[in-house]
């Protein structure tokens, strides 16, 4: 059986937010993985890791929360990568339940193709 690495599942899950983003209407949808900045795509195989040791979509959104913070963002209005704003930044259960399908789709993601999650 196959085994995938972190940044495969990263790559995974990247595509599948980019397009939950398009069909919840999302402004500024992701772009292609590899046109995003290393700083989110490493922000994104770290957290696949963090699923794969057993985190929650909870504390999953928790921790991007903080890694976005220490990268110099804060909350706004509307997600720009310029200013560094994004409107996600409260806590969990302050998102709508649309934002926090995001986390559930990682966490589902993660488990479906970690062989030894399943």
């Amino acid at each position: 059986m196959r085994q995938y690495s972190d940044e495969e599942i990263a790559r995974v899950i990247h595509t599948q937010n980019a397009e939950l983003q398009r069909i919840q209407g999302d402004p500024v949808p992701s772009l292609p993985w590899d046109s995003e900045s290393d700083e989110l795509r490493q922000g994104v195989i770290r957290n696949v890791a963090k699923a794969r040791a057993g985190m929650t979509p909870r504390m999953l959104h928790e921790e991007w929360v903080r890694d976005k913070q220490e990268h110099g963002w804060t909350l706004g209005p509307e997600k720009d990568s310029e200013r560094r704003t994004h409107p996600c930044l409260v806590p969990y259960w302050d998102l709508p339940d649309y934002q926090r399908d995001k986390n559930r789709l990682f966490v589902s993601t993660v488990r479906a193709l970690d062989h030894d999650m399943s």
